[in-house]
């Protein structure tokens, strides 16, 4: 797991130990790009997690027309309302024009699921002002921290 926080984020100025709790608590809108209506697949079942943890979801799947209850956009520029973290499903090759669309919609963290990396879009998105959580799952995050974030 890599966090990149940017330079001169007034969120993290007096981070206490542990960024993405202040995360988790913090923000309550997930876009979920590349979410799959098959609850076989990984990313049904995390967001699903993080849907009975009490996080709005927005699906971002062009093959979708609604998952979990919730209607599918096709671009992330396409979702009418504010959009607080983007919760990456795709390959590391498709993240760099996710990494763009997150940034052009003001999305404040881009979160790469477990597996997933890509040094250039992550650096473009911390310039950006984005934080950057790679390679990281945020359903065992979540986990981790279940009893901080209930306070």
């Amino acid at each position: 797991m890599r966090i990149l926080v940017p330079d001169g984020a007034d969120f993290f100025t007096q981070l206490r130990a542990d960024a993405i709790l202040e995360i988790l608590k913090k923000y309550k809108t997930i876009a979920v790009v590349g979410l799959s209506s098959n609850p076989m697949r990984p990313s049904h079942g995390v967001t699903e997690y993080m849907q009975g943890a009490g996080y709005r979801i927005i699906p971002v799947n062009p093959n979708e027309t609604e998952v979990l209850g919730e209607k599918s956009y096709a671009r992330l520029e396409d979702v009418p309302e504010k959009i607080e973290i983007v919760d990456v499903f795709r390959r590391a090759e498709e993240v760099p024009p996710v990494v763009e669309s997150a940034v052009r919609v003001g999305a404040k963290v881009v979160w790469m699921q477990l597996g997933i990396e890509n040094e250039e879009a992550a650096k473009k998105a911390r310039a950006a002002g984005l934080t950057v959580i790679e390679d990281a799952c945020i359903l065992v995050e979540h986990r981790k921290r279940a009893g901080e974030l209930k306070r």
